[in-house]
C-alpha cells in the first residue's frame, strides 16, 4: 500500500516540475519578445526623445 502512494506522490513531484518548467519556458519567451519588442521602439528615431526640442521638465528656467 505504502509503496503504491509513494509512486503516485514520485508522478505528482514529476507533472509539478513539467508544468513548472512549461510555465518558465513560456514566461521566458514573452519576457524575451517584450525586451525585443522595448528594443525596437528605443531604436525608432520617431520614438527617441532626443528629436524633440525641449523636455517640458525643463530647469533652465529659459522659454524656447
Amino acid at each position: 500500500m505504502k509503496d503504491d502512494q509513494d509512486r503516485a506522490a514520485g508522478k505528482t513531484s514529476a507533472d509539478v516540475k513539467d508544468s513548472r518548467r512549461d510555465r518558465l519556458k513560456l514566461a521566458l519567451r514573452e519576457n524575451l519578445k517584450r525586451r525585443k519588442s522595448q528594443a525596437r521602439g528605443r531604436s525608432d528615431p520617431a520614438a527617441s526623445s532626443e528629436t524633440t526640442d525641449a523636455s517640458l521638465d525643463d530647469a533652465s528656467g529659459e522659454k524656447p
